[in-house]
């Protein structure tokens, strides 16, 4: 005697629940297992993930084995000689395809589950209805499809034979024996070749229940797959359709129908049907069959796996001989017919509305947050809405129809430049919930506890007090009283102390209470109670508002398909960059990266990393597209600001002065035409009317819309990553800015062309002006990025990528190009004192006209305080100690003539006071001139460095007044000390000028010794040669002194810095201190051997024409030096040859004029 089934011992709840998530994860392990594609008997094909690929299947020689296997699957003779190659490489096959094999093995367990699970369904005559026993329904189908796409991907799996086969044989020879399972797997693969043929004929028994599950899909399928013209007629998605109910909660029967996905139902149909197709004679399952057809031609096996269903369903029902198909199969054709032909411009319309649907919603919750709670459902139908239709859109357009169709498609319902606005628009409803999650929670609690309970209460009353029904079984009994007593409860105060909820046990519950009474027989029969079911499922909804909120978001607006879909995906992403209006939903790209880990399955942990690894590479990839592109936007803006900042510049003004002074000349001629006025500043921004559209209106719209994506969100997780856009934005603006800085240098090592500091400075000071305005579009501290690259411009390198920044550029240019034409072409650039500037001089044979170089425009104050403000202190010490360096190679240079001559001049510096002698030891002294040119060239060097420490002088004296005035003290007050070097060091960074130059002094002391030679010798040595060398400079033409310039054309008045310099810095690293005495006897040699000039005949003062410029010389060393005074001067040196000197030379000057 049969034993009646009890319901609760099945656990259909349960079973259902655990084999769909094992499908789930069978369908990612096989999906994964064919797309690695192993061995193709027709292709040829090994595996195309390299590091995959086991060695032996790359083997030439075992290609004849993997045709046996395939041949003779699954009866094949492990003896075969053919076979005995595997035999060497048994553990490697056994060891490389485990993972393969046992997928196979686990899809063979779980279609035996799926099968007996089914069995017991039908055995327990069960009876489906999605809109009252949801849950059960729901999972019933959804094992179905899982188990019906899981079979036909499998069967797609090429290699399978040969793969599952070789193991066998490589097991059986380590083993002794077949794998086990091994037989029963070879038959399933034989018969599931066909895939639909054997599940047709396993469903032939689950039909009954079946059918009425599809039925009750007529409820709801038909009002969700609308065309977009009834859905806003019908007010679909609308909070302002009916404003006095705006604050009601939705009222449906069966609300978690409202967001069930579409993809999803219409894979039930469509699969449920193949298997049970003597059934569409129904006329309600053929409507549902027709309009599921008609939707698109695309079905979704797992992930971007496919099926052409059309083409595929005919297939399969050409091969049933003797059901006669033939009018089903000319349907198929005809619904396919339809499909190509209306179903792209449906979805495309309904992708219109579902913009400005989704728009209106994200607007009315960001105003109304409180609304998030009676109309939270309207948020998870349009993510539902919106989810189906990026689905359909992705798979539709990355398979086409075969080209044998006629029906010609438009690549406009495809190609959807405004798809990015619904991306975002999703992603925004998302975030609402997720930010007032709290609304929603005391929202439900309340809900839940002040009015689902109490009606649940009344509903379990009316059961008890059926008179039809003897008495509720204990089992239903026990779980109503546990649900009820659960939700009555709750409080608001749980919300406030932020308490977890879990509800899984009361969602648990309710899907077991399905099970009990939805089968025959049952004592609590469901049917019969329609009111208490469809308030269940309502309760579940609202207790998945309280504890379920992210999986709900997941399940209705999850977007990780992009993942498989690559391509469309970054094409999508290049056509937003293109489209400005789209610009500010660009952040939804890497916000949709995030979504990939969802894709994930805990049965096949192995792609987790791959998966997690595309979606941060990706979400990488646009940001910094993101990036650039507003960095590029920028750098137009900042290169219009400099156009119009250099019309600006003080040299523009010469045009309209000559311009205004043309107007008021008396003599000029009326008739005569003038050329065009030009444009002057600030014409442009002149308006006639606002619809006038410049450039800079398109740049700025532009950079408004790309700046609001960058400040859309704070952080955006990717896997384990987390990713600041605003961060990102910060780091590629530095370096765009740091390159900028150094392009607008203009600088050309071959043509030794660069931008004048000041024009620099001015285009530097528009950049920023451009870049401070940058705040008032993105929240980012824009003083940090001034403070991250302007400083990193005073190093010689930057940290960025160690390329040269413009202290190094302009410290070359100065010393390589301008101060080496100041030194080679004499007489043509002259340092004038009084100008404050190098002075390019125009001569005789070269115009000033000609010259290739203006050295005033670069080389005087304004533009040194210009440079100085650009490098700062850091920049210019740079500047100087390079320059330093120089002198130094220089004093290098002449250590080594001293020691030439180093006896002649001993002899010299002991008889400064025998004229006969001086003459005769001077005849024999070499090299003279190579010692005054390298002094000049001193001279020069150091003039540069006092202008330049003169220009950071005013600049920090502008900057930091009360710092400098700190600076000044210390030097002033500070005694001889220790401390002094550290306190002239501070200075001379500072600008200040010091009695002998640090930096000076320690690129001296960095020489080494010169032939083991007495340094303190040589630099006394060195005096004496330059003091009478002097006088040979009145024979030179180009040492003539100009009195306009205070200067002479060779330079030649720069001596006196450098003799000052150098000895004050020799004399004080090799000396006892003695600078004083030293340079009082350069004074006594120089002024005895100028005297000598005086007192020469007639045809020797020819030579020495220009010997007054030689005399004033003498003046300016005392008037440069810190040592020596005067008095001192005049004792060894009549100033009345200097008073004459100068009139000479003053009187010669204004002759000139």
């Amino acid at each position: 005697m049969s034993r009646a089934m009890v319901p609760s011992q099945q656990k259909l709840a349960e079973k259902l629940t655990i084999l769909n998530d094992r499908g789930r994860g069978m369908l990612t392990r096989i999906y994964n297992i064919k797309k690695m594609s192993i061995y193709s008997p027709n292709k040829k094909k090994m595996l195309t993930k390299t590091d995959s690929k086991p060695a032996f299947l790359s083997d030439k020689s075992l290609d004849s084995v993997f045709k046996y296997l395939h041949k003779k699957f699954p009866n094949i003779d492990n003896h075969a000689g053919a076979l005995q190659v595997i035999n060497n490489i048994k553990q490697d096959v056994v060891k490389s395809l485990s993972l393969y094999y046992f997928t196979f093995v686990d899809i063979m367990d779980f279609k035996d589950h799926v099968v007996d699970l089914l069995t017991t369904i039908d055995a327990c005559q069960v009876h489906m209805d999605v809109t009252l026993n949801y849950d059960l329904t729901v999972n019933y189908l959804n094992l179905i499809s899982t188990y019906v796409s899981l079979m036909i991907l499998m069967s797609r799996v090429e290699d399978r034979r040969v793969v599952l086969s070789l193991y066998n044989v490589a097991y059986e020879y380590l083993n002794a024996s077949s794998d086990p399972s091994f037989p029963r797997l070879g038959q399933m693969v034989i018969d599931y070749d066909i895939p639909l043929r054997k599940l047709s004929e396993e469903f032939v028994p689950h039909s009954r229940v079946v059918v009425p599950a599809l039925l009750s899909l007529h409820k709801i399928y038909p009002k969700r797959n609308l065309p977009a013209d009834q859905m806003r007629a019908t007010g679909m998605l609308s909070l302002l359709a009916e404003p006095l109910k705006i604050m009601n909660v939705p009222n449906t029967d069966m609300v978690q129908c409202e967001y069930l996905s579409l993809d999803s139902m219409e894979k039930w149909i469509i699969f449920s049907m193949m298997l049970c197709h003597t059934y569409l004679q129904e006329a309600q399952l053929w409507d549902l069959w027709k309009t599921a057809l008609q939707s698109g031609y695309i079905v979704q096996l797992c992930r971007d796996e496919v099926l052409h269903i059309h083409s595929y369903i005919n297939t399969f029902f050409e091969s049933l001989k003797g059901h006669n198909l033939h009018k089903r199969i000319t349907e198929v054709k005809d619904l396919q017919h339809q499909a190509l032909q209306s179903s792209p411009a449906i979805h495309r319309e309904r992708r219109k509305f579902l913009r400005s649907a989704l728009k209106e919603l994200a607007l009315i919750f960001t105003d109304q947050p409180g609304l998030l709670g009676p109309k939270g459902l309207y948020v998870f139908q349009a993510l539902a809405v919106a989810r189906d239709e990026i689905h359909w859109l992705l798979r539709h357009f990355d398979n086409p129809p075969s080209k044998k169709h006629t029906v010609k498609l438009s690549q406009e319902d495809f190609v959807d430049r405004q798809l990015p606005e619904l991306l975002f628009n999703m992603e925004e409803l998302k975030s609402l919930l997720r930010k007032y999650n709290q609304v929603v929670q005391r929202y439900f609690v309340q809900y839940l506890a002040g009015y689902d309970a109490v009606l649940l209460n009344q509903l379990i009353q009316e059961i008890t007090n059926d008179s039809n029904l003897a008495h509720c079984p204990e089992d239903e009994s026990v779980i109503l009283s546990s649900l009820y007593n659960t939700i009555a409860g709750l409080s608001v105060k749980q919300v406030e102390a932020n308490e977890v909820f879990d509800f899984r046990g009361v969602r648990l519950d309710w899907f077991r209470l399905q099970a009990y009474t939805s089968v025959s027989r049952a004592g609590l029969v469901l049917r019969d109670h329609q009111d208490l079911g469809k308030h269940l499922n309502m309760i579940v909804f609202h207790t998945k508002l309280v504890d379920y909120l992210d999986e709900l978001i997941n399940e209705t607006g999850d977007l990780s398909i992009y993942c498989f879909y690559h391509q469309i995906f970054e094409h999508q992403f290049k056509q937003c960059m293109e489209f400005p209006a789209q610009h500010r939903f660009s952040i939804v790209f890497p916000i949709i990266c995030g979504h990939f880990m969802n894709a994930t399955h805990e049965l096949c942990p192995e792609e987790r990393h791959s998966i997690g690894t595309t979606s941060v590479q990706y979400a990488h990839w646009f940001l910094k597209e993101m990036s650039d592109e507003v960095n590029q936007v920028i750098t137009a803006i900042c290169e219009e600001q400099c156009m119009l900042n250099y019309k600006l510049l003080p040299k523009h003004s010469a045009a309209s002065i000559l311009q205004s002074s043309n107007k008021h000349k008396k003599n000029k001629d009326k008739k005569k035409q003038v050329g065009p006025e030009e444009e002057k500043p600030g014409t442009e921004s002149v308006r006639k009317n606002r619809e006038n559209f410049t450039r800079m209106d398109k740049l700025h719209m532009a950079l408004t819309e790309l700046c609001y994506a960058i400040n859309h969100c704070n952080v955006i997780q990717v896997w384990e990553h987390g990713f600041v856009p605003r961060e990102f934005f910060i780091q590629h603006l530095e370096t765009r800015f740091n390159k900028a800085l150094v392009g607008m240098m203009m600088y050309n090592p071959d043509t030794s062309e660069i931008a004048k500091p000041s024009e620099l400075l001015s285009s530097v000071k528009a950049i920023m002006s451009v870049l401070q305005g940058l705040e008032n579009y993105v929240q980012i501290d824009i003083a940090r990025v001034f403070n991250s690259v302007l400083p990193q411009q005073t190093q010689a390198t930057d940290s960025f990528n160690g390329e040269k920044t413009i202290t190094a550029n302009y410290t070359n240019w100065y010393l390589e190009v301008l101060l080496r034409r100041v030194t080679v072409n004499i007489g043509q650039i002259v340092y004038s004192p009084n100008h404050k500037a190098f002075v390019t001089v125009a001569t005789d044979n070269n115009s000033k006209e000609n010259l290739y170089l203006a050295a005033e425009e670069y080389a005087d104050l304004t533009e040194l305080r210009a440079l100085a403000e650009l490098i700062g202190p850091y920049g210019m010490r740079y500047l100087g100690e390079r320059l330093m360096g120089h002198v130094a190679s220089q004093v290098d240079e002449l250590k080594k003539l001293v020691i030439q001559n180093k006896e002649v001049l001993f002899n010299m510096r002991t008889s400064f006071d025998k004229p006969e002698v001086m003459r005769d030891l001077f005849r024999r002294l070499g090299n003279v001139d190579s010692v005054l040119m390298r002094m000049t060239i001193i001279g020069i060097l150091l003039s540069f460095r006092s202008l330049a420490q003169d220009a950071l002088l005013d600049v920090l004296e502008d900057r930091i007044p009360f710092l400098m005035a700190s600076v000044q003290d210390l030097q002033h007050f500070v005694p001889n000390m220790k401390d002094t070097k550290v306190v002239n060091e501070m200075a001379s960074a500072a600008g200040l000028s010091c009695d002998i130059d640090p930096l000076l002094i320690s690129a001296l002391r960095s020489q080494k010794n010169v032939a083991n030679e007495s340094d303190y010798e040589l630099a006394c040595l060195l005096m004496v040669f330059v003091a009478v060398s002097i006088p040979t400079l009145a024979k030179k033409d180009v040492s003539v002194f100009k009195a306009s310039l205070e200067g002479n054309l060779s330079n030649c008045h720069c001596l006196a810095k450098a003799v000052n310099q150098i000895a004050g810095a020799l004399f004080t690293i090799h000396g006892p201190g003695d600078v004083s005495d030293r340079l009082q006897e350069f004074l006594a040699l120089a002024s005895s051997s100028l005297l000598r000039l005086g007192q020469s005949q007639e045809q020797e003062k020819e030579t020495f024409k220009n010997r007054e410029s030689v005399y004033i010389l003498l003046d300016l060393i005392v008037q440069e030096s810190p040592y020596l005074t005067m008095d001192l001067l005049e004792s060894c040196f009549p100033y009345a040859l200097l008073r004459n000197a100068y009139h000479t030379v003053y009187k010669a000057s204004a002759v000139d004029i």
